[in-house]
């Protein structure tokens, strides 16, 4: 089987991800402990114990989420399965992250960091209230393209996630996604709902955080993945470090494209994907992507011994 291991993004996030690993591997927890003093704080007692609004916040879920699918990899390693035992990786958009770190690309300090900032800067980018997200439920990306711009009137209203076939997330000015969603019920969407998050995401208002990230990307090192990363706003897979770091100032205003990316790598021959980390959402769409795909999750110390046991000798 030709397997990739793909990483969640923000809205996986839940207190207590993690732990179990973190008690199970040490070179799980070694993962929260570098994260804690790249940082200096103690991020894993809110990850581990902390309030659940708290680590919602973008600056905190952010290297949360890369700590703990991190924390899942190296789990894995210590039971005999490593990145180059997968044809690819991937992420979610902060996913991203992730899953180049798991490749050797970025230090997990550097991204712990980088994380923090890029979190921030998008939170900072549009003042609390002006901006908004919605899931369309039951549409795919052509009809929701149509609605976003038939709702921008003057705003801005675009595309953010193309999640799945029936699944795209639309981003920008609040009035103008709200209108889009009213836009979306009336044409036969399934459900269409704004979602809970503190701004616009992957959109033009994102601008300003784009610009903090480029700056922020060249303080650091980027090397070449041990496998190739298969690219959020160009679905297709790139190893070379200098696109890698243009790719992601690219990625906070660009459309995160989730169903082509799948779509790909399975065109080049993926039949299994490991969600690695926190939550299953990934799963669910690749299922609604790819049908005869093998998913499975590793986020929990159990998870991981299935995993390794499932992988020939």
């Amino acid at each position: 089987m030709s397997r990739a291991f793909v990483f969640p993004g923000q809205g996986a996030q839940s207190v207590g991800m993690g732990r179990a690993l973190a008690e199970a591997y040490p070179a799980a927890r070694a993962v929260f402990e570098e994260v804690d003093d790249a940082l200096g704080e103690k991020l894993s007692a809110l990850i581990w114990e902390g309030d659940a609004d708290t680590l919602t916040l973008t600056e905190y879920a952010q290297p949360a989420l890369m700590a703990t699918s991190l924390a899942a990899m190296r789990a894995l390693e210590a039971e005999g399965v490593g990145v180059a035992q997968a044809a690819f990786v991937a992420g979610h958009s902060l996913g991203e992250y992730s899953a180049l770190t798991a490749a050797g690309a970025l230090s997990v300090a550097d991204a712990a960091r980088l994380l923090r900032i890029r979190g921030r800067a998008m939170q900072a980018a549009v003042p609390v209230g002006q901006g908004a997200m919605a899931a369309l439920l039951g549409m795919d990306l052509t009809r929701a393209r149509a609605v976003a711009a038939e709702a921008a009137q003057g705003d801005v209203c675009a595309a953010a996630n193309d999640n799945d076939p029936m699944q795209v997330v639309i981003s920008g000015h609040r009035a103008a996604v709200a209108r889009a969603v009213e836009l979306a019920k009336d044409l036969g969407a399934k459900r269409a709902m704004l979602l809970p998050v503190s701004a616009p995401f992957h959109c033009s208002l994102m601008a300003p955080a784009a610009e903090v990230m480029a700056e922020a990307l060249d303080d650091v090192s980027i090397r070449a993945p041990q496998v190739p990363l298969v690219a959020n706003v160009i679905a297709s897979a790139i190893s070379d470090p200098a696109t890698i770091r243009s790719l992601l100032v690219e990625q906070v205003t660009g459309s995160v494209r989730w169903r082509e990316s799948v779509e790909y790598m399975v065109a080049q021959g993926v039949d299994e994907f490991w969600e690695i980390g926190a939550g299953k959402a990934l799963s669910g769409m690749i299922r609604r992507i790819h049908k005869p795909a093998v998913v499975r999750n590793v986020g929990a110390p159990e998870d991981v011994t299935a995993a390794a046991e499932a992988v020939p000798a």
